[in-house]
């Protein structure tokens, strides 16, 4: 008997120690809003989600390994709290699913994740790429097939080490895998110092069989003014002989120690289709949005957004998921009211 609890107080120092070395923590976002979408008269008055944030839950945790080394892994997956359901993609951990290596060298990171091209639009958004102000809503794909607009399956991804004097940057390779618009390679570097933030971004997909391009850049810069923080990006899309040109102008105020007025005008201009179509040069937009965060405390916010989209030629862009605008000159617009919670 002696001997079992000598050896059960041995294995529990054990594992004291060992749990001393590594943390996982289970974390989360739930974001539901009420929203009406009016597409040119046809209104649709829904329980919305993402808003303000993406709903999420996930798991992650690092274990230290010495020298300065350090494991990780992240399992996030995404949440619609109106219906209780996760996403339509079949992919159960559909936001990231990543282990990864760290040290003096950076990091390298293999799994499922954004792209280098993805977050560089998404970081100079004043609605950070979230509810129906987002800039995004005015981003074609051109046609082709593009699975790696916004994250990328089969990533190797290489991060810069964070002591470089506020240069960071990342460069990622997706292997398609034998599936038509997996395929993808790209990288971003960039600047964060003071107030300032610069960044510059490019990525390329096989978008057919044939193996032709859809490429992003993307050039983005940030000003914190400390009363005002001014943004501004500039994305050209293109897929063969056609281009869409992406111009995003945003500011987010301070309103007291709770507040924060979110506003920002974005404009879609396209080329190279055939007249008519949703990609010839008179088929553009424009995006109007403004919107404002309430901190109930560092978890909880309520906040409200309005947003218009105002197509012209043959243009469908849509504020929401709903059903497009139609063409011809005709307006989406959206507005929603809603509740965040992180955890």
């Amino acid at each position: 008997m002696k001997k079992t609890l000598l050896a059960l107080s041995v294995l529990a120092g054990f594992t004291g120690a060992a749990s001393a070395q590594s943390t996982v923590t289970l974390f989360g976002v739930i974001d539901a809003n009420l929203r009406q979408i009016d597409n040119n008269g046809t209104k649709v008055r829904q329980l919305g989600t993402d808003g303000l944030s993406s709903s999420r839950l996930g798991f992650r945790g690092t274990e230290d390994l010495g020298g300065g080394l350090k494991a990780g892994f992240w399992l996030e997956a995404a949440l619609n709290p109106d219906d209780g359901t996760t996403n339509s993609s079949g992919k159960f951990w559909h936001r990231r699913s990543t282990v990864s290596l760290e040290g003096g060298f950076g990091e390298v990171r293999l799994g499922r994740d954004f792209t280098p091209t993805y977050t560089a639009i998404g970081a100079y958004d004043a609605f950070s790429d979230n509810g129906v102000g987002k800039i995004t809503n005015l981003q074609s794909r051109l046609t082709g097939t593009v699975n790696t607009t916004s994250r990328a399956d089969n990533e190797v991804q290489y991060f810069l080490p964070k002591d470089l004097g506020g240069v960071y940057g990342n460069l990622a390779v997706a292997a398609g895998e034998g599936t038509v618009g997996n395929k993808y390679v790209g990288g971003r570097v960039g600047y964060a110092g003071g107030p300032l933030d610069v960044s510059v971004a490019f990525g390329q997909t096989d978008a057919n069989a044939a193996e032709d391009k859809y490429e992003v850049t993307t050039l983005g810069a940030a000003y914190n003014f400390g009363f005002m923080r001014l943004l501004a990006s500039y994305s050209q899309f293109e897929f063969l002989v056609r281009e869409e040109k992406l111009f995003n102008l945003g500011a987010t105020v301070p309103v007291g120690s709770a507040g924060l007025i979110r506003a920002s005008y974005g404009r879609a201009d396209l080329s190279g289709g055939a007249a008519g179509s949703t990609t010839a040069n008179d088929s553009d937009a424009d995006l109007l949005a403004i919107g404002y965060v309430h901190n109930l405390s560092k978890r909880t916010a309520l906040y409200g957004t309005y947003a218009q989209i105002s197509n012209k030629g043959a243009q469908t862009f849509a504020v929401g998921s709903t059903t497009p605008a139609l063409p011809g000159g005709k307006k989406s617009t959206g507005i929603e009211f809603g509740l965040r919670h992180s955890f």
